[in-house]
């Protein structure tokens, strides 16, 4: 099975605030995000992490790369150039690309942790995932938003674990609408 995830923050204490995460503290955060990922991820699924594995964190990389399991293969994120100094790290993951196209099933797909107003084939059909802005509500979600095949693979928008192509594409649909409902009542003339 191919899955998608991106912006897990490892170890980054400041990400539980940044995202409004249901985390205690990073220790806690880490322990779920791994038991979320071991208890969906076998051990011959490849895992695209779409960005932004750790950071600011107590370990090392290869630390939590060594306890999650599957293929993996990182797409950079800004926060990932420390793992390309890091031979220990690199030896738990399959590839490490800046940019990636894939195909999963019939879908022909775009990987890039930055959102792109336009990819390969964009205009035919692809789809394109990426991450960066966390469940941020900003101008660049607002873009985003209208573009029909782009998916945010933030965990936080995934329920904090690695999904398959449908589940992406159900919960951002799902992201989508309720913001748009939260958007319309914030919005709403008050009496």
């Amino acid at each position: 099975m191919i899955l998608y995830t991106a912006d897990l923050h490892f170890g980054h204490a400041n990400a539980i605030k940044f995202d409004n995460r249901p985390f205690a503290d990073a220790d806690e955060m880490d322990k779920v995000l791994m038991e979320r990922w071991n208890d969906r991820v076998q051990k011959d699924d490849t895992v695209y992490i779409v960005g932004d594995l750790c950071y600011r964190s107590a370990y090392t990389p290869d630390w939590y790369l060594s306890r999650l399991k599957g293929h993996k293969i990182l797409i950079l994120g800004n926060h990932d150039t420390h793992i390309l100094n890091n031979p220990n790290a690199q030896k738990y993951l399959e590839g490490i690309e800046k940019m990636m196209h894939i195909k999963d099933g019939e879908n022909d797909i775009c990987l890039c942790h930055f959102p792109l107003a336009e990819w390969n084939g964009s205009n035919h059909g692809s789809w394109h995932i990426y991450a960066h802005i966390h469940s941020n509500k900003n101008d660049t979600y607002e873009f985003m938003r209208n573009r029909d095949r782009a998916l945010n693979a933030g965990c936080m928008i995934n329920n904090y674990m690695p999904v398959s192509f449908n589940e992406l594409l159900k919960n951002n649909i799902e992201f989508k609408r309720i913001t748009g409902i939260i958007e319309n009542y914030v919005n709403a003339p008050q009496n």
